[in-house]
Formats: C-alpha cells, sequence, structure tokens
C-alpha cells in the first residue's frame, strides 16, 4: 500500500508501500524531469496505440494480422507497461506479492493472452498517466516544504579580524559574528548585535508583514534582512536552530498517521489478495454452473475485475490529502507533529487556553507602586530588581525595565521559585519574597489591601516578614484575538480561559474579548482539574498554552497547541501543534485546516468505493469492459487526487 509521502527526509520525491511491511519504495520522482519528459513514455505509447487501433478499425491492411499486430501492440505496451512489471517483480522479491503493479501487470498480460492487445495496452497507458499525476501531485504537496528548505543557506559571512570572510554555515561556532547583508537569508539562530534590522519572517511564521528587532533581541536561520548591513553574534550551531528543528518536524510529521490512514494501509492489505483470488474464482467456478462455459470470456471478466479493483484512489489520495493538511498548515506558520493531529483537531469542541502569551501579549509594564513609607522605595525596587532577574517571566522583564540596570553586588541566598505563586530569597538573613497574595498567605505575611479592586496584575511585596506594598503590571490583548474568539464561536468551539492570574484580571480581560468561562488565581494542578473537569462531560479538549510551564495540561488534553514556537525548544519537543507567529487567529485557522483536511479525504472514500462497488459488480456479470474498468481506477484516482491536491490551493 502506499504512501504519498516518506516519513524521514529522503533525496528522492517517493512514497513507501509500508502497509506491506516491507522497505521497498514506489518511486514517485519527478526530479529534474520536465513535464514533457514525464509524459514522453505515455506519449510513444499513446501514439502507437491509435495507429493500431486506426490499423485495425479503419485501414484494416491485410497486412497487420497475426505476429506482425502483436508486435505492434507490444511496442505500444513497452515504455508504459515494462516499468511497472519491473516494480511488480521487485514487490514481489520483498515478499509483497499482492501489489497493484501485480494486479496491473496480471490484468493486461492476460489481456493479451486473450487478444485483447488494444485494451491491455490502453489499461497500462492511462494507468502510467495516472501514475505520472501522482507523482507531480506528491511533489507539489512537498513544495512547501521544499520552500523551508531554500530558507536554510548552506553558506554565512562572519567577521574575522574585522574581514568578512565565508564559510560552511554549518562549520560556524557559537559566539562568532555573521555580517547580512540587505536581501540575504540568516543562516543561523542568533542575537541582533546591531541597534536595529527589519526582517522578513514569512518562511518561518507565514506573516508577511516585517518584523523590526531591536539590539539584544533573538533572530532565526531563515529570516532575510531586508534593510541595512546587520551583525548577528551566533547562539546555536547549525544543527540546534530553530529552523533545523522545525524541517524535522514537519519532514516526519506523516510518521504519525490519522485512524484513517491506518485503516486504509490495513484494509488494502486484506483487500487486494481477497480480489485476486476472487478474480481467480471468476475465472473458473462458472465452469461448474454454467452451460455453454467460455475459459476466454469469464478470464476477460476476471480481468476487468482486477483492474477495477486496483486500491489506487484510495491508497495514494488518502495520505496526499492528510500531506496536503500539513503543507496548508507549514505554508500559514502552523506546525502539525501528525495528520493524526488533523484529524483530532477537526472533532474538537471545546478549546481551553491560557491567558498570559496566548491571548495577551505577554509584554507586561509596571503600571503603579504602593510602597509603606517605612522602607525606602528605590533600595526595594533594586533588591526586587536582582531577585527577578534570576526569573525568565514576563512579570520579570517589566520590573528590569521599570527599574533598570540589575545591582549583582546583593547577596541572594537561598533562591527558590514556588510555582504559581513567586520568588523566595535571603538577603543578610531577611528573607525577601515577590509574588501574588498567595506567597504573602504562605508565609504569614499581614496584608491590608482589597485586591478586588485592583484590575491590574498585583505583585505584593514583602521583606523581613513585614508587607511592603506591591506593584500593578499590565498586558495587553493581542491585535487578531477578538477576531480568533469570534472565528472559535463560529465554529461552535467552546472556550474557556484558565490562567495563574489574579481573577479579577482574568475577568477583566474576558468580558473584553467575550469568553463565557474564565477562571484565575489557579496554580499547575489548578488548571489540570479544570480540564478534567471538562474531559469528564465527554468533550474534545484541545488546550493552548506555552507548551512548557503547562506540560500537565498539554498532556491531559486531546490535542496541545503551543503558541510561539520559534521562542522555546521545549515548547517544539512538548506541543502536539506549534503556532509560530502567536497569533490567536491561527487557532480557528488549524481547526479549519483539519475540518477541511477530513471533509477532502472522505469525499475521496466515498468516490472511490461508490464508483469501484458499482463497475465491479457489472464486471463480475460481463456488462462492463476494460474501458469501464480503466475509468474504474485510473479515472477515480486522478478525480480523487486532484480532489485532494485542492486543500493546498484553499485560502483558510
Amino acid at each position: 500500500m502506499e504512501e504519498c509521502c516518506s516519513t524521514k527526509p529522503k533525496p528522492k520525491h517517493t512514497h513507501d508501500h509500508e502497509g506491506h511491511d516491507h522497505n521497498h519504495e514506489h518511486s514517485h520522482d519527478t526530479g529534474n524531469k520536465t513535464v514533457f519528459q514525464m509524459f514522453l513514455p505515455a506519449i510513444v505509447s499513446f501514439t502507437l496505440l491509435l495507429i493500431g487501433i486506426a490499423l485495425d478499425h479503419i485501414i484494416k491492411p491485410q497486412w497487420f494480422t497475426g505476429i506482425i499486430r502483436l508486435i505492434w501492440y507490444l511496442a505500444a505496451y513497452i515504455p508504459v507497461g515494462l516499468p511497472v512489471l519491473k516494480e511488480a517483480f521487485e514487490s514481489i522479491k520483498n515478499g509483497d506479492v499482492f501489489s497493484e503493479f501485480f494486479l496491473m501487470g496480471i490484468a493486461t498480460v492476460g489481456a493479451f493472452s486473450i487478444g485483447e492487445y488494444p485494451e491491455g495496452v490502453a489499461v497500462m497507458l492511462f494507468y502510467s498517466v495516472g501514475e505520472v499525476f501522482q507523482g507531480m501531485a506528491v511533489t507539489r504537496a512537498r513544495t512547501n516544504i521544499k520552500l523551508l528548505l531554500d530558507q536554510r543557506p548552506d553558506e554565512v559571512t562572519i567577521l574575522k579580524d574585522g574581514k568578512p570572510e565565508t564559510v560552511k554555515a554549518e562549520k560556524v561556532n557559537i559566539g562568532e559574528i555573521i555580517q547580512l547583508k540587505s536581501g540575504e537569508k540568516l543562516g543561523l539562530d542568533g542575537e541582533l548585535l546591531s541597534e536595529t534590522a527589519s526582517f522578513n519572517t514569512a518562511a518561518l511564521t507565514g506573516e508577511s508583514k516585517p518584523d523590526t528587532k531591536m539590539k539584544g533581541d533573538s533572530v532565526w536561520a531563515g529570516m532575510i534582512n531586508l534593510n541595512t548591513v546587520s551583525q548577528i553574534k551566533v547562539t546555536a550551531a547549525y544543527q540546534d536552530s530553530k529552523l533545523s528543528k522545525i524541517l524535522e518536524l514537519v519532514q516526519n510529521a506523516t510518521a504519525q498517521k490519522a485512524p484513517t490512514e491506518l485503516f486504509i494501509r490495513k484494509f488494502a492489505k486484506i483487500y487486494t489478495p481477497i480480489v485476486v483470488f476472487l478474480a481467480i474464482g471468476i475465472t473458473f467456478l462458472p465452469y461448474f454452473f454454467v452451460e455453454g462455459y467460455q475459459f476466454r470470456d469469464w478470464l476477460y471478466r476476471a480481468l476487468v475485475f482486477l483492474v477495477i479493483s486496483c486500491p489506487c484512489a484510495l491508497v495514494i489520495s488518502i495520505p496526499l490529502g492528510y500531506f496536503g493538511g500539513i503543507g496548508a498548515g507549514s505554508r500559514n506558520g502552523i506546525l502539525f507533529k501528525g495528520s493524526n493531529f488533523l484529524d483530532v483537531l477537526a472533532n474538537i469542541q471545546h478549546v481551553v487556553m491560557d491567558k498570559t502569551g496566548t491571548l495577551t501579549e505577554g509584554v507586561f509594564k509596571v503600571q503603579e507602586i504602593q510602597f509603606n513609607d517605612d522602607f525606602n522605595k528605590d533600595e526595594i525596587l533594586k533588591l526586587i530588581n536582582a531577585l527577578e532577574s534570576k526569573s525568565s517571566h514576563p512579570v520579570a522583564t517589566a520590573i528590569h525595565e521599570y527599574v533598570g540596570e540589575i545591582d549583582h553586588s546583593i547577596p541572594l541566598e537561598n533562591i527558590e521559585e514556588i510555582a504559581g505563586r513567586g520568588l523566595k530569597a535571603n538577603i543578610n538573613d531577611k528573607e525577601l519574597l515577590v509574588g501574588n497574595l498567595k506567597l504573602m498567605d504562605q508565609f504569614s505575611i499581614k496584608y491590608n489591601i482589597d485586591s478586588e479592586n485592583i484590575v491590574y496584575t498585583l505583585i505584593a511585596v514583602a521583606y523581613d516578614k513585614k508587607f511592603v506594598g506591591y506593584l500593578t503590571i499590565a498586558d495587553t490583548v493581542k491585535q487578531d484575538a477578538q477576531s480568533a474568539i469570534n472565528r472559535l464561536k463560529a465554529l461552535s468551539v467552546k472556550i474557556t480561559m484558565l490562567s495563574g492570574d489574579k481573577a479579577s484580571v482574568v475577568k477583566h480581560v474576558a468580558a473584553q474579548l467575550g469568553i463565557p468561562n474564565a477562571y484565575g488565581d489557579l496554580l499547575p494542578e489548578d488548571k489540570v482539574n479544570k480540564v478534567k473537569e471538562i474531559k469528564a462531560g465527554e468533550e474534545s479538549v484541545a488546550f493552548v498554552g506555552d507548551g512548557v510551564n503547562d506540560a500537565p495540561v498539554v498532556a491531559l488534553s486531546d490535542v496541545g497547541i503551543a503558541m510561539g514556537g520559534l521562542g522555546s525548544d521545549a515548547t517544539i519537543e512538548t506541543a502536539d501543534v506549534v503556532i509560530q507567529d502567536d497569533m490567536p487567529g491561527k487557532i480557528p485557522m488549524a481547526i479549519n485546516i483539519g475540518k477541511q483536511t477530513r471533509k477532502i479525504v472522505w469525499q475521496n472514500i466515498t468516490l472511490a468505493f461508490t464508483i469501484k462497488a458499482a463497475v465491479l459488480i457489472l464486471g463480475a456479470g460481463g456488462l462492463a469492459t476494460m474501458w469501464e474498468a480503466v475509468f474504474a481506477d485510473v479515472g477515480v484516482a486522478l478525480l480523487a487526487i486532484l480532489n485532494a491536491v485542492r486543500i493546498q490551493r484553499m485560502i483558510f
């Protein structure tokens, strides 16, 4: 049984006959051939076939009989038939007797054996044309990945002693400086050393508008410099770049098969030998039950039956449909780790999402500071800044931006990050606590503030067992968050927002966006319990978060969607679906891609089974000829393939 693509990078465009549990590959390699070169054998065969039919039925010369007629049709058969017979032989050597090549081989050789030369040539000709179209479709489906591969340049220009030198990207060491000219693609991940630079990130995120980076910002392989010459310090080896991981992810995406694909593979493995034995039965069993039994007539019916029964339409178009869905996702900056997740997303009933970094920018700014007069505000802020420098939380970044330079001389000891609550450390034997009010409660710090009336995120501070006061920090809702929520509702998907942030902040954001269910002040285990409650109602759940802190919830959900795949290696590893540009609008887009993929796959299954079943019955009853058989096989396969590639043209 065929696969539309391989599960690992290969030098050629191939698809594997994995359904038969062997390593033989049925090559659909279009290589560097032109369309004319690909169709040349079929053109030669078709020309000789037309001339032969004209000699048979129109010109009717006396010499076009016997051995000459046989040789003519053999000449028409060989260009298209020989490669298929060779594949059949190779398949048998590898233990796969009942392959589609075997079916086509015995059907056409059988047609020649009973003198039906034109029909034998026609069956193989149209089958070969179908194979070329399949190869072209597979190549087209791989285009998105090929474009990604093209975004990774083999060479980069580095600065050595201030002089530019071109070297292989894979040989560049971490810490070296890359000089990137306008219009050049970046070959490795790094940190921008220039004051500012504008990049085209379309290959990575699917986002066409330029992305302006400032000094110190991270930049990734595959980005295209749009303006002046920039300098970048390499921060990751060639093979460890985000782009390398993304390429590996997309190329291996077909390793995890959708249930429909797995069913078709198992079905074809059982179905094909049954068909062969039924054909043998159609040939010989009528001898015992039919008066005036003619071996030639019943053999012809059996051969028609074999041609019709070839499962090409299913085993090619279904994997191609799923691969098209994966390709459509990657073109839009959405990475699916397997075709099975397309199926899961198509059936999602409930989307549960984190707040910070998913629906909001995750870029906090300090709004106000309320400290007791007993404490020196500047001194306390220096202590807070030093402690927060040990955290990667967005709150830490906001405080650092507000306070400024970190005082590394502050003697921090016993630093501890308490999940869902905040940070703790000792300074000169005095305890410093920075976090939410739950952290204050945990350490029995008394405070007198009404947090319900504070809409912004509250960061409480205690020092030397005394409550110092609080800072408030605000985040902003992402630009397309509202449209994302509206589209999810239009898809009849329920929405719930979970957050470790303060409940009043969470409810404020939920009210802005029109999210009916929102819960705040949650620890990681609380999020798990909330998702368990939803799943208890027998609803399929997708969780959208950062894929790292929310790992338990991601594992519990039916599909885990990570926002900002370029920001975290761990995200790429843990999530089932990665949205590369942080845009919540890609969540309903991913669901829609899943729904459209499933729709196309089931259209193909229905088309193939309906037409094949009808013509199989007609063939067994002697009411269908080889010409109808050709349509039921190659015609249906081509229709299914054309339907499958539609997804690559869709706008989601």
